[in-house]
């Protein structure tokens, strides 16, 4: 093998390398642009590095490559070995052009697709957040991890969803570590996406084992939102979602008038589905909808205020916790029904039909 002496494409230094044999030469399989192929450094210039790719030839990192990957390079020495991606089969000082930081970019890929396969813990530092979750990196590449993929006790419990309150929240979590797991990822569409919470699926399915639908359990009300409160329940402090539909037989507006943080409360568990918890306060009150039938029938006159008017029909408040509706239809056209009917106002109406059942009942304007 000859001594090849060569300017430095990027400087007027020269660099002593080893002349290797042509990437077509002696059988060797030829190289093909994209290929990641390991090289051992066995020269450098101020700004370029030459790679011994034997038996396929001499490659170099120069030029924007160099820089791209100049924290790196600058601590190898000769012997090390490095891999690269080709990027060019010969140019024209004859070597076969590299690139480092591509390299290092596929191969990432190739490991955290082993990791999302292997269902592996990761750990990720974050660095930054937006309304939307929490952005960091993984092995170089940059990662998103929605708030929806949050564990329950890191999840955002701002109560009336004001997207500024949100953020706030959220930007607490800059600069802390959080165990991870990946949740999807596409190189083509350079997409990383985590998850906190599937990496305690496997214990959460085990602690979830020991309760069932139906189960009436004590707990304490750790935060309220617009769309519900979370309660924490057993030994294992699970917390599951009470829906603000399930808060109360009335019609709720505000969950703050029926519940409030650190409350003691009781509920019945009215579902478990994708290792989450549903409870129901409402579940062990009295049905107010079974007593209405009792009470009242068709063609009955109850009195009740008109608490809103949408464009098919206007609610009628009859008790605390019943709500009646009079269809458009009753009044011919919506003009007519807002002339008639003016919201806060109590009026007469007549019983048309009751369905306990469907918690539905209708009403028409009494003569």
């Amino acid at each position: 093998m000859n001594k090849k002496t060569t300017d430095n494409l990027m400087g007027s230094e020269t660099v002593l390398v080893e002349e290797k044999i042509s990437p077509t030469q002696n059988g060797a399989k030829p190289l093909r642009v994209g290929d990641i192929i390991e090289g051992t450094v066995i020269g450098r210039g101020r700004s370029s590095i030459f790679l011994d790719l034997d038996p396929q030839g001499t490659g170099i990192i120069f030029g924007k490559e160099f820089y791209d990957s100049r924290e790196e390079l600058k601590s190898l020495e000769k012997g090390d070995k490095v891999f690269a991606k080709v990027t060019d089969m010969e140019n024209e000082k004859g070597y076969i052009e590299l690139s480092m930081s591509d390299a290092s970019k596929e191969l990432a890929w190739d490991k955290l697709k082993e990791k999302k396969d292997g269902s592996e813990l990761l750990t990720v530092k974050i660095t930054g957040a937006n309304k939307g979750g929490l952005m960091g990196k993984v092995a170089g590449v940059a990662a998103f991890l929605p708030v929806s993929q949050l564990e329950a006790s890191h999840y955002p419990r701002v109560e009336d969803g004001d997207f500024s309150k949100i953020l706030k929240e959220l930007q607490k979590f800059v600069g802390k570590e959080m165990e991870v797991k990946i949740f999807d990822l596409s190189q083509k569409e350079n997409k990383l996406i985590l998850s906190e919470k599937i990496k305690g699926k496997e214990k959460m399915k085990e602690v979830l084992g020991k309760y069932k639908v139906g189960d009436v359990v004590d707990g304490e009300i750790t935060a309220v939102t617009d769309f519900g409160a979370f309660m924490k329940f057993g030994e294992d402090g699970l917390e599951g979602l009470i829906h603000i539909s399930e808060l109360d037989w009335q019609l709720i507006e505000n969950p703050t008038k029926i519940v409030k943080t650190g409350q003691k409360v009781t509920a019945k568990i009215i579902e478990i589905s994708n290792n989450r918890v549903s409870l129901s306060l409402k579940a062990l009150k009295k049905d107010p909808w079974i007593e209405i039938e009792k009470e009242h029938k068709k063609g009955d006159k109850v009195k009740g205020e008109i608490v809103k008017i949408n464009p098919f029909g206007a609610f009628i408040q009859i008790t605390s916790e019943i709500r009646g509706l009079c269809h458009v239809s009753e009044f011919g056209t919506r003009e007519k029904m807002t002339e008639a009917l003016k919201e806060g106002k109590s009026y007469n109406f007549e019983i048309l039909e009751i369905k306990p059942a469907e918690h539905r009942i209708s009403l028409k304007l009494a003569e």
